[in-house]
């Protein structure tokens, strides 16, 4: 017995001996630990390659894109097409949208939309296209060995669509619902009336379709605009995948080599926006409401702008968790739980600068000031290097997100020869990053942000945020946002 005992003695004594080797080791271990991340050092990022690609035109004017990847049996192809809503006439808003959707649900002249729709299905294939603000685009995507049967598809609904009447008048009635439903949704309200303060009611960077814009759309506008826009030399295609090359041109060649419009193409001309209103208070009365939905900001610019690159560092230094509008007015005044400012470029008209979030409605005014003095201090206080830093080793280390897969590049490839920018466009941005100062920031957060153009829209509760607005010295506005009724 006393053997035995002996031996558990023993064992307790080894089992508390490992355990004091095991604290005393992980104790040292720990003090070598970097007491925080920023004392964390990382290798410089791989520069980023693209891939090979061909780009070549056809006798018809339509450019394409390859970029041969082998590595799984998929195909997907993309065309850009020279058109948007913004050339519909304003008496016809809609019309775009309308007809980008019927282009693929309204059949063609060998398929019905549902014989479309079976083949597909069957496939596991897609074929979607759609017309937005300033383009057009049509897409496909298949297993690479049901490419001989989707991409003839794929070129039948662009080149003979056939506008069914009974999906046209589906998709009107699709439409009117949305119209019906529009404002359900504070930060729809808030988007939408916001970009009619800073552009105007009037411009195609704004207008709403409505009852009666549809009402004036009839299937021979549909296929009317279709025409003027739809054509060869109006396309950018582009097809990423696996395939053999020679194979794919000679099927490129074989399903859209032959097609023609004989009609004149239609003149693009590309409406230049101003800012429609300057200062003011505008309220979207929502009484249901207990916190805002606010949106301030002002007309901004285009991505070409030659202090691009010192606009995304500011929009680095406001935004995010270790950003100035994050720390003051979420963390510090706890004000609001989402809060940003984002200087928004477009590619070929002028974006907005806009500043945003949602708070309680008694503390309405009290956000709004805030986030205005933080814009006012950007533009007169210089950053520390430390904001700075910060601000830019984010942007650059997503950077590699943007280069992801093929489909990626092949498309940032695409766009920049669509809005006639330069191929290496995006790495100037990249190196314009890199090269940001502290004075540069100040410079251009003089410059570009502009706080006597700050129009302010805000959706909430007016009779329990009125009062206190007042307190701001700035006119206040109500906004009607009734839907008008429509004529039929």
């Amino acid at each position: 017995m006393k053997t035995k005992f002996n031996k558990i003695w023993q064992w307790l004594g080894f089992t508390f001996l490992t355990i004091a080797f095991i604290i005393t080791t992980h104790n040292v271990a720990f003090a070598d630990v970097s007491p925080s991340y920023q004392d964390l050092k990382y290798s410089p990022l791989p520069e980023i390659q693209l891939p090979e690609y061909n780009r070549y035109e056809l006798s018809n004017g339509m450019v394409v894109y390859l970029v041969q990847d082998n590595r799984l049996p998929l195909i997907s192809g993309t065309a850009i097409i020279r058109t948007g809503s913004r050339f519909e006439p304003f008496s016809q808003v809609g019309l775009g949208d309308l007809t980008g959707d019927l282009i693929r649900l309204g059949g063609t002249k060998n398929h019905t939309p549902e014989q479309l729709n079976y083949i597909l299905e069957q496939k596991a294939a897609a074929i979607e296209t759609s017309i937005d603000t300033t383009s057009g685009s049509a897409s496909f995507s298949s297993l690479s060995y049901d490419l001989d049967t989707v991409f003839p598809l794929f070129a039948e609904v662009l080149q003979n669509p056939v506008f069914e009447e009974q999906q046209f008048n589906l998709q009107q009635s699709k439409y009117k619902a949305a119209i019906a439903r529009r404002n359900d949704n504070p930060s729809q309200i808030a988007s939408r009336e916001f970009a009619k303060l800073i552009y105007g009611e009037n411009s195609p960077y704004s207008s709403d379709v409505e009852y009666k814009t549809l009402d004036n759309i009839s299937r021979e506008d549909v296929v009317k605009f279709y025409s003027n826009y739809v054509r060869p030399e109006n396309i950018i295609l582009g097809i990423v995948g696996d395939f053999e090359r020679a194979k794919m041109k000679s099927l490129i060649e074989k399903t859209f080599g032959d097609w023609q419009v004989k009609t004149p193409s239609p003149k693009l001309e590309i409406a230049t926006p101003s800012q429609d209103k300057n200062n003011g208070i505008y309220i979207v009365n929502q009484p249901q409401l207990t916190q805002s939905n606010i949106l301030l900001g002002h007309l901004g610019g285009k991505l070409d702008d030659p202090n691009y690159g010192t606009l995304s560092v500011i929009n680095g230094i406001l935004n995010g968790f270790g950003g100035r509008l994050y720390n003051e007015i979420r963390s510090t005044q706890g004000l609001a739980y989402s809060v940003y400012g984002v200087w928004k470029g477009n590619y070929d008209y002028e974006g907005m600068f806009v500043a945003g979030g949602q708070t309680k409605s008694e503390t309405t005014s009290q956000f709004i000031r805030s986030m205005i003095a933080e814009i006012e201090n950007l533009r007169t206080q210089p950053v520390t290097q430390k904001e700075l830093d910060y601000a830019k080793d984010s942007i650059l280390n997503s950077f590699v997100f943007q280069f992801q897969n093929p489909s990626q590049i092949l498309s940032r490839l695409m766009t920049y020869e669509y809005y006639n920018y330069p191929r290496n466009f995006i790495f100037d941005y990249q190196k314009a990053v890199k090269n940001t100062t502290v004075e540069d920031v100040l410079r251009v957060a003089k410059q570009y942000l502009q706080p006597e153009k700050i129009v302010t829209l805000v959706v909430g509760n007016e009779e329990a945020i009125k009062q206190d607005l007042g307190n701001l010295q700035q006119k206040i506005i109500s906004v009607d946002i009734t839907i008008p009724e429509s004529s039929n």
